[in-house]
Order: C-alpha cells, then structure tokens, then sequence
C-alpha cells in the first residue's frame, strides 16, 4: 500500500517515539539493570509523548518493549533478568502516534563485550543498512533481503527464516513480509509512498531455532549468540528514508 503524504507525517512522528525509546533505554543498559528497568524507562518515553505502545498487549504480549539477551534472537519478555557485563541485548519497541506505526530494533553490549560479540553486532547492523539501501523506487522488494542475506552469510553467520519484516502503517505487520533472504522470486516493484519495517536476525551460528515454553522467546538452537536491527523505512523518489532516527 502507498501512502500519502499526511500517512507519512504521522508514521515520521511515530517513528521518532521509537527513536527516543531507543535512546533512553540505551543509556539505561549497563550492568545490574534488569530488563524490567528497561521495559520501565521505554513506558515513561511513550507517556511523555503520548504515544500508545504497539506491543503492549499484543497476541497479548505484556510489556512496552522485547529484550532479547545473548542467544535469545526475539521477542524475549522483559522481566527480572539480570544484565551482566559481558552480555549483548536485542531492545525491540513500537510507537502508535495518530493511529500510524513505528517500529525498530537494537542490539548492543552490555560493558565491555567479546570481539565476537561486536563483529557480530558491526556485521547485522551493516546487514540491515545493506537492505535499506535496496528501498529504491523500480525496485523488487526481495532485493532486500538478498543484500542481507550478502553481508551476513559473508561474514560466516545465518540469517534467521522464521521471521521477517514487513510492510507497516495502520497496523504494526502488514502484507508483504519482507524476508531477510532471497526467497527464490523477487517479489513486488518498489513504488513511492510504501513503508516497510526491515528488521535481519543474524545468528553466529546456523539459524535454526526453538521457542521457550512462555510461547515468545525465540533462541539459537546451537545456542550461539544472535543478534537483531531494524528500522521502519519509506520508499520516496529521493531513496529511502528511515523514519526511526533522531
């Protein structure tokens, strides 16, 4: 679907309420911080902005944001999780501003972290510019996830299959999804006004997963850590623009 103009405005605001979300929780992510905390400081952010959470209550998910540790690639519940120096954490979070959506992702270290941690963190980030950059008008929306799946597997990592990003707007996931590998076809021409929710899950090791029996927590069934990114991106003439930047 393409937007309008006015669509757009409403998804830039909405797009910012996740980037603040981001900002504060990272400047909140240290050791002996709980992931509560975390869920915490993202619920004060969307009070002060009146902005309502697209997570919150969701297939009825409880809490404001996702943090994910280590070898937990998605959707982990925040909680009484202990962070400790030497981790990585996966922040997830939306915003609903005037009834349009944003939605991001983050992964970062917690103190100081493995050289392994970090080339994995460099590599999915750079994975997910790599897909943006594929946001162009005349297009094919599977460019996108052929130009991830370029950077990780590169680097010696797998790309998670079970979930993928997709299309955003009135609702936080929209048809088409869009893989973080090439599917095999290409997939719809790339037009102006649309707005895709890009987000690769990169694995160190293969990207076969499991789910935790809360029925959310999704992890690396080799145990190895994982990483997540993303970012909520119109399709304009003038290339992409990432709306959940400050």
């Amino acid at each position: 679907m393409r937007r309008s103009p006015d669509e757009l405005a409403k998804m830039r605001k909405a797009g910012r309420v996740v980037a603040e979300i981001h900002e504060a929780t990272r400047a909140a992510i240290r050791p002996g911080v709980t992931t509560a905390e975390l869920n915490e400081v993202a619920a004060a952010v969307l009070e002060k902005r009146h902005a309502r959470s697209n997570f919150l209550n969701y297939n009825g998910f409880p809490a404001v944001i996702c943090t994910s540790p280590n070898d937990m690639i998605v959707h982990g519940i925040p909680g009484d999780v202990v962070l400790h120096e030497g981790d990585i954490i996966s922040v997830d979070c939306g915003a609903i501003v005037e009834g349009y959506h944003g939605d991001a992702a983050y992964t970062t270290g917690v103190g100081a972290i493995s050289a392994e941690a970090k080339r994995l963190i460099e590599v999915t980030e750079r994975s997910l510019w790599a897909g943006i950059d594929q946001l162009v008008v005349g297009n094919r929306l599977h460019e996108v996830g052929r130009a991830v799946q370029r950077v990780a597997e590169a680097a010696g990592y797998g790309v998670v299959r079970e979930y993928v990003g997709h299309a955003i707007g009135t609702e936080m996931h929209e048809n088409p999804q869009v893989p973080n590998y090439w599917p095999g076809t290409p997939g719809p021409t790339l037009k102006s006004g649309m707005v895709f929710a890009i987000e690769p899950m990169v694995n160190v090791g293969t990207y076969d997963t499991y789910t935790l029996d809360d029925g959310w927590s999704v992890m690396t069934a080799d145990g190895s850590l994982s990483a997540h990114f993303e970012h909520t991106i119109a399709v304009t003439d003038d290339g992409p623009e990432v709306f959940t930047v400050l």
